[in-house]
């Protein structure tokens, strides 16, 4: 419990460096003697849930380390540089890494303009993952309380930002080995497997009414359609404007 306390908050004050500081070299980031992926690659060797591990080309990789600005010791650098993002049962939870055809989105270029303005800025949360029924994960920075380092999940039935009082080594555990039928308890419907594993990872489920209507509570009486994400995301936001602040 202390490694993954220490870790997330290596993880943000990584993720805190301003605009005004010089953007470490990629070099700097790569770290060869303490490899995080090697750690990581243990965990998803012993996993309980299905991951698909998506390849990256070593530019890209590069490229999306050098924006994110976390060092390859820690998971999510790890993950960023050795992986195009993992898939988790089935494709139903995206973790986002250096970019693939079936998860083209990067850490950085996700939330560039919505997170931070430009590379190198103080991000306020950092988007690390989401799922197909349009919630999203991320890493507190200060946008949603003290708890810096901690994951945060936008709930479509809801629209608030949960605290899940987990860090993002924390969050990778759960989505390896946790429960994720009873998290998602009421948001799966039958033979959702069959669609879910040909849904593009930059595509959601925009469903109507509402899941966070009254008439969108039961996933099985609504309607449902594949959109892109970026599509999707700037719903959301609308949606929790028009809900008032609370949201």
């Amino acid at each position: 419990m202390r490694y993954n306390f220490l870790l997330a908050v290596l993880i943000f004050l990584s993720l805190t460096a301003t605009s005004q500081n010089t953007m470490r070299p990629v070099d700097e980031l790569i770290n060869k003697t303490e490899p995080g992926w090697l750690l990581v690659q243990q965990w998803i060797d012993s996993a309980k849930n299905k991951v698909e591990v998506l390849s990256c080309d070593t530019v890209s990789a590069k490229d999306a380390l050098y924006k994110t600005q976390v060092t390859t010791r820690s998971p999510m650098g790890a993950i960023i540089y050795s992986t195009g993002g993992l898939l988790i049962d089935h494709g139903w939870i995206r973790i986002l890494g250096s970019g693939n055809s079936k998860l083209s989105r990067t850490v950085p270029d996700w939330n560039k303009g919505k997170s931070f303005k430009e590379f190198g800025d103080r991000p306020t949360f950092l988007l690390v993952a989401d799922d197909v029924v349009g919630g999203f994960f991320a890493v507190n920075g200060g946008q949603f309380g003290k708890d810096a380092g901690k994951i945060y999940y936008l709930a479509p039935d809801n629209l608030v930002w949960e605290a899940l009082d987990m860090t993002y080594t924390e969050f990778l555990h759960f989505c390896f080995n946790g429960d994720i039928a009873k998290f998602y308890d009421t948001l799966r419907w039958p033979n959702w497997k069959d669609e879910v594993e040909n849904l593009n990872g930059d595509e959601v489920y925009h469903f109507y009414p509402f899941l966070w209507t009254k008439e969108g509570k039961d996933i099985n009486k609504v309607s449902r359609k594949a959109v892109p994400i970026e599509e999707h995301y700037s719903l959301t936001l609308h949606s929790q404007k028009q809900l008032g602040p609370d949201k």
